[in-house]
Order: structure tokens, then C-alpha cells, then sequence
């Protein structure tokens, strides 16, 4: 695997060595060793799916306190433009993002350290995108971000009257209000 630094310390791309034949195509998405070596410890406890269609927006989502949560995320059918935004106290780069798209093709990953508000747009018909956390959800810790607080300036890819929210995602502050 490949392992790529982003701007922000702990975000990593992860590119898999992908080998390819006349029958398709074969991969490890996951190598705790290798994952280990390159980021550091992780437990993952969770694993979740979503499918969404083109213009969704999902985001930007975290977890408080002790039930923080740090993310794998890819993408298995379609592409997506996966955002992380460092929203660590004391962080050189609090309130800046990284964004990435993963896509079924490119078969990246990217990785998220506790500490992030995270969301995606859905840049295809359709995609379904999986994660792994570690640590479990809990609905009383939750805590999100506006997708589109004019502070982080997020360009996520979506033509403005396509967007698709849901009615939560809609009413979340802006970064300064949190």
C-alpha cells in the first residue's frame, strides 16, 4: 500500500496495489500490519455502509470527547468527494480541510485521526461508501458543522440547486458557532 501524507497532519491517502487480469481484479483494502507501520495503533470497532444518490451531501459529521472517532472510508460503486476538516483546539491547520475523491476505480482510502468533522459529496448517479471507526457511535456525543459555512470554504463539487441534504444536515452552525 501506499501511504500519502495530506496537508493535514494524521489525513492520509491510502492507495492499495491493485493487480489486474483478464478475470478483474484483486486487492487488500486492509492490512493492519501495514496500516500499523505506516499511521500508527488503531482498534476498529465498527465498521458501517451507506448509498446515496448524485448530489447527496452527507456531513459534516464528528464525534465529542472520549467517543471521538477516527475514520477509513472508501468508496465500492461510484465516486465521491470525501472531506475532512481539523477541527483539533491548538491545531496549525484547525478550521482547514483536506478533500479527496474516492471512487470504485481509483480504489483510494483515506484515512481520518480523531479530531475531524468529516462528510462526502456523491459526484456519480450512485455510490456506496463504507467506513471503519474506532470507536462506537453514540447519539448523545454527535456534533456537526454547516457543508456549507463560508469559513472553510468547501467547494464539494455539486452544482448549488442539486444539493441533497437531509432536513438535520440543513440547520447544523458554522465552525466559529461550535
Amino acid at each position: 500500500m501506499n501511504f500519502i501524507k495530506t496537508d493535514i497532519e494524521g489525513v492520509v491517502i491510502i492507495e492499495p496495489r491493485v493487480f489486474e487480469d483478464p478475470r478483474g481484479y484483486f486487492f487488500e483494502s486492509f492490512n493492519l500490519r501495514e496500516f500499523e507501520e505506516a499511521i500508527g495503533p488503531i482498534g476498529f470497532v465498527q465498521d458501517n455502509e451507506s448509498k446515496s444518490s448524485f448530489g447527496v451531501v452527507r456531513g459534516l459529521h464528528f464525534q465529542k470527547g472520549e467517543h471521538a472517532q477516527a475514520k477509513l472510508v472508501r468508496v465500492v460503486k461510484g465516486a465521491v468527494l470525501d472531506v475532512a476538516v481539523d477541527i483539533r483546539e491548538g491545531s496549525p491547520t484547525y478550521g482547514k480541510h483536506v478533500a479527496v475523491e474516492l471512487t470504485e476505480s481509483n480504489h483510494r482510502q483515506l484515512f481520518l485521526p480523531r479530531g475531524m468533522a468529516h462528510g462526502f459529496s456523491v459526484l456519480s448517479e450512485e455510490a456506496i461508501f463504507q467506513y471503519k471507526c474506532d470507536n462506537f457511535y453514540c447519539p448523545s456525543s454527535e456534533g456537526a458543522i454547516a457543508w456549507d459555512d463560508p469559513d472553510l470554504g468547501i467547494d464539494w463539487r455539486i452544482p448549488a440547486g442539486q444539493v441533497i441534504l437531509s432536513a438535520k444536515d440543513s440547520r447544523h452552525p458554522r465552525l466559529r458557532e461550535i
